[in-house]
């Protein structure tokens, strides 16, 4: 196991010795000595993990020291020591990027003990971090996770490899249920900001008049209730990724602030004055089609073109072919180890049900459907039986059969008048057509679903 190296910079001798004699008698520490800031930093490729650092040295000040270390290491803990009680000294040199300020006093042996065993910790547990974003970031290795072999995913797969390699902005659109979050940690987990947090928000979740303060964070004060400062995605988001799922439910006047935000590349906290550079990459989600929803005024054009970057339109699940099959034995050989439950099987007609059926739900169904079907088959083999379709009147041979374009439409029309009890007016709405057309097809020849 590697040691922990530790430099001692200090000009009294005997006090220096002192220091060094208190903290090698941990045989986990290197302990290094030296007289002034010059001997310090000629040392400096032996790689310390932290410095202990006289504030006044004969040859430079503590100030120009610490500059010059965290030039090398930027990650580098100094803990300055020094002889002297100054408030202000040690608020500067905390702001320069000292780790700690420790007076020289009778019980500065015990202090600097304490808080370098306070540093190891959180040492260990920042690593402990990494390790683990290592690790999700293996799981989200995106030819394994987002599983399919038809070629509208392999065409994702290529864009996705594009975003990895780049930090433009994407934006991700399809049918809900189609797996847009899970593109989108495939791109930050096997990208260059994969150590760096992934930070998701919601906008349909978030009360429109508390999306700012969630996205930006605010002072304390700011508000009614705002008893203490508070950090927003976006601080928190550091150099890592904001995910924006769901970004065309966000309001004008939020639209405008959030606009402003990615054309200045910084913020500030609700009720408060101190600029906050944005360092993290932005990823957005809808399952709308913005460019219409800018053509019904309800998306602001500057900030569409602004979101736009890289577009990856994740295809439903009904054109996906045998990725169906794919997909349902992959969630069933993960529910039934989760379960403790021998693996289960799809029989033929079982894959034959599963392919004929359109997953208006798309991925997210299907999943729910095959771990359903694993829970009431009664044998290693799940049957066309053991599968059940939420939407269970829904024809499931409507895309297998013969027909003309008219008579799709005249099925489609029918599906709905009858779901929504003839309501003309609401399925004109929903299918975004005029009821002119569906009175027209009416006349002409009643509706097979109605």
């Amino acid at each position: 196991m590697e040691p922990f190296r530790i430099f001692i910079v200090e000009d009294d001798k005997l006090y220096g010795e002192m220091l060094k004699y208190h903290l090698s008698l941990n045989p986990e520490y290197e302990v290094f000595l030296y007289k002034n800031g010059a001997e310090c930093l000629k040392n400096i490729y032996r790689r310390p993990h932290m410095v202990s650092l006289d504030y006044s040295l004969p040859d430079m000040s503590g100030l120009e020291v610490i500059r010059k270390l965290l030039d090398h290491d930027p990650e580098l803990p100094v803990i300055v020591v020094s002889g002297q009680e100054d408030v202000s000294t040690a608020v500067s040199l905390l702001k320069e990027g000292a780790y700690d300020y420790i007076v020289k006093d009778d019980d500065t042996r015990n202090r600097l003990w304490n808080t370098i065993r306070n540093l190891r910790e959180r040492m260990a547990l920042k690593e402990q971090i990494s390790e683990l974003r290592q690790e999700i970031g293996r799981r989200y290795e995106y030819s394994q996770v987002i599983k399919g072999t038809s070629p509208a995913i392999k065409a994702i797969f290529q864009l996705i490899g594009k975003a990895v390699s780049t930090n433009i902005t994407v934006s991700i659109s399809g049918e809900t249920g189609t797996g847009k979050d899970l593109v989108a940690k495939a791109i930050h987990y096997n990208s260059s900001r994969s150590t760096h947090p992934f930070v998701a928000i919601n906008v349909t979740a978030i009360p429109h008049e508390l999306i700012e303060s969630e996205m930006f964070g605010y002072e304390k004060g700011a508000f009614t209730g705002a008893n203490a400062r508070r950090t927003g995605k976006f601080e928190a988001a550091g150099k890592g990724t904001i995910f924006l799922d769901e970004v065309a439910e966000m309001d004008l006047n939020m639209q405008a602030k959030l606009l402003r935000v990615l054309q200045e590349k910084e913020f500030s906290r609700v009720g408060g004055n101190e600029s906050i550079k944005v360092e993290a990459r932005l990823i957005v989600a809808t399952n709308k089609n913005l460019a219409e929803e800018v053509q019904k005024g309800n998306f602001r054009e500057d900030l569409y073109y602004r979101l736009l970057g890289l577009p990856i339109e994740l295809p439903p699940l009904r054109y996906r072919g045998n990725d169906i099959l794919i997909l349902a034995k992959h969630f069933i050989a993960e529910f039934c180890k989760e379960n403790g439950m021998e693996v289960k099987s799809l029989s033929s007609s079982a894959q034959e049900k599963l392919l004929k059926y359109p997953f208006p739900g798309n991925v997210r169904e299907l999943k729910a459907m095959v771990e359903l079907a694993a829970v009431m088959a009664n044998e290693e083999v799940i049957g066309d039986e053991d599968i059940s379709f939420a939407g269970s009147h829904y024809r499931t041979d409507f895309l297998l059969e013969e027909n003309t374009l008219e008579g799709y439409e005249r099925l489609i029309i029918g599906h709905y008048l009858k779901k929504y009890n003839h309501n003309v007016k609401l399925v004109a709405e929903k299918l975004d057509i005029g009821k002119s057309t569906i009175y027209r097809l009416l006349k002409t020849n009643p509706l097979s679903e109605a």
